[in-house]
């Protein structure tokens, strides 16, 4: 995110020559409108019947799936909160001598920030970096001279599996003690011990198929209102992964928003003169919480916050800017509400 600091005497030079012959009135901004976020991770997972799948009750015994198969869930939640700027609440510092402004920090949706000062940047969550997955087995890699040459999918079922069943055999020929060709060691029985495991696998994956899993993150934003305590914020179906609010294919995951009327006053200085216009205005948030779930159920997220726009705005004194002193003040980047308030005597 970037940032601007605009500086009083550089801004009316510029709003003077691009607006010529019009007076200046001072510097616009806006205070907050709390946006919440929610990542999600859905994992996906699909399943690939093995080319030789209808042979599996036949030669192994089992049965094994025979059309391909998709599914997902939703395996995490996080949620964050962010600002935008609140239209409703746009507002203007005038250009006064008498005031002790010197320059605005507003970030670049003209957001204020800072007073005098710099703000600071809204920290946000580490996005999901999926692991590395390990490279499915190859199973003809893995078969013998007769298998590569077997004339029908019928034959090569055969032999595949007799191939398995000596694997087996094999495996407990030398877990009891019995193999001709008996390891040496504790080592060379484990490293004889996962060949035999991953030549089983492979030659299986021909009737059973594969599953494979692949997590993604997908955002999902919302600004909460007073007015509407509960939305869908999309659907989900297990058969089709995410989806649209609109979209009668999934199931409906709502947002509640609850306002805990919890207000975060600033603590500032009292002020003698209290029919004065004041010098600028902020946000003073409210404390709100919000959970994202299926209905009837325990939701799979939630979080306590402020809210902006669930607050009110409060009109910071000129006493605060007068020209005995300068005001450093620094605002939240998401609420608007004081972080940092400093007085410097002008000496």
């Amino acid at each position: 995110m970037f940032r601007r600091i605009i500086t009083l005497g550089l801004a009316a030079m510029a709003a003077g020559l691009s607006w010529a012959q019009q007076p200046v009135e001072g510097l616009a901004y806006y205070l907050p409108q709390t946006t919440v976020k929610v990542r999600l991770l859905v994992e996906h997972t699909t399943f690939q019947p093995g080319r030789l799948a209808v042979y599996g009750q036949q030669f192994l015994r089992q049965p094994c799936g025979m059309e391909r198969q998709d599914s997902y869930r939703i395996c995490g939640a996080t949620m964050y909160a962010e600002a935008l700027p609140d239209t409703a609440r746009r507002y203007e510092v005038n250009l006064d001598r008498k005031k002790s402004i010197f320059t605005i920090d507003c970030d670049e949706n003209g957001v204020l920030m800072a007073v005098n000062d710099k703000g600071a940047k809204a920290s946000l969550p580490a996005h999901f970096k999926p692991a590395r997955q390990a490279q499915p087995l190859n199973p003809d890699n893995f078969m013998t001279a007769d298998m590569l040459a077997a004339g029908s999918n019928s034959k090569l079922a055969e032999l595949v599996a007799q191939e398995i069943f000596d694997i087996r055999d094999a495996r407990n020929q030398i877990s009891r003690g019995e193999s001709d060709q008996m390891p040496k060691d504790g080592e060379q029985l484990r490293l004889m011990l996962n060949g035999l495991d991953q030549q089983e696998t492979a030659l299986l994956q021909l009737f059973r198929g594969t599953t494979t899993t692949d997590t993604t993150e997908t955002e999902v934003a919302f600004i909460p209102k007073k007015d509407t305590p509960k939305l869908i914020a999309f659907r989900f179906s297990k058969r089709l992964g995410m989806l649209d609010a609109d979209d009668l294919g999934g199931s409906p995951y709502y947002i509640n928003v609850e306002q805990l009327n919890d207000v975060a006053m600033p603590e500032l200085p009292p002020s003698d003169k209290k029919k004065e216009e004041p010098a600028l205005f902020i946000a003073v948030p409210a404390k709100i919480r919000v959970s994202l779930g299926l209905p009837a159920q325990q939701p799979i997220c939630t979080k306590e916050l402020y809210a902006a726009q669930f607050g009110d705005v409060y009109g910071l004194s000129t006493e605060l800017f007068s020209k005995k002193q300068i005001t450093h003040l620094r605002l939240n980047p998401v609420t608007g509400v004081v972080e940092h308030l400093e007085v410097e005597p002008v000496k």
